[in-house]
């Protein structure tokens, strides 16, 4: 399977979540090329956003475990090839 480069944009909602969703990070490790957090203290959430490159299977699996979590959204755009 080819590998796409993308960015996913995290928002944590409810912030006690936010150990859960660096742990899954960290399980995907290996496709993670880049990563920005920003803690938007005025609005009680915070954004992640990361630069991934793997194969679509791989992304899904991320996306696909921080969507599980109770206050987390998530949204990706990967490259067509």
């Amino acid at each position: 399977m080819e590998n796409r480069i993308g960015i996913v944009g995290i928002v944590i909602e409810d912030r006690d979540f936010v150990p859960l969703v660096n742990s899954i990070l960290s399980e995907h490790g290996e496709i993670i090329v880049g990563r920005m957090g920003i803690p938007y203290r005025d609005r009680h959430v915070a954004v992640i956003s990361l630069i991934v490159d793997g194969t679509t299977d791989e992304i899904g699996s991320l996306t696909g475990r921080l969507g599980e979590v109770k206050g987390v959204s998530v949204k990706s755009a990967l490259t067509k090839k």
